[in-house]
């Protein structure tokens, strides 16, 4: 199985939860992802590209296997940080 997720990075649950707030009331995802997210992918709008499993850290992993095409994570902590992710593809 290989998925197609984009995401939003940030340090510090408080932001997180608040982006995560304005994301699920509407506002554009990688608009969003472009003005926060820490992550280098924010140029791109949070685009990560298609990966398989082991590509990336477990519970990133274990999140976007739960989701459905098109849907928004809560909020996933990882040593890098709180992650909110849409998952964009699945084959």
């Amino acid at each position: 199985m290989e998925w197609k997720a984009s995401h939003i990075l940030i340090k510090e649950r408080g932001q997180a939860q608040e982006l995560l707030r304005k994301v699920k009331q509407g506002a554009p995802f990688e608009a969003v992802a472009r003005d926060y997210s820490t992550c280098p992918s924010k140029s791109k709008g949070g685009d990560l590209g298609w990966f398989g499993e082991g590509q990336m850290v477990p519970q990133f992993e274990a999140a976007v296997k739960r989701m459905g095409v098109g849907s928004v994570s809560e909020l996933v902590q990882t040593q890098f940080g709180f992650h909110i992710i849409k998952l964009t593809g699945k084959k």
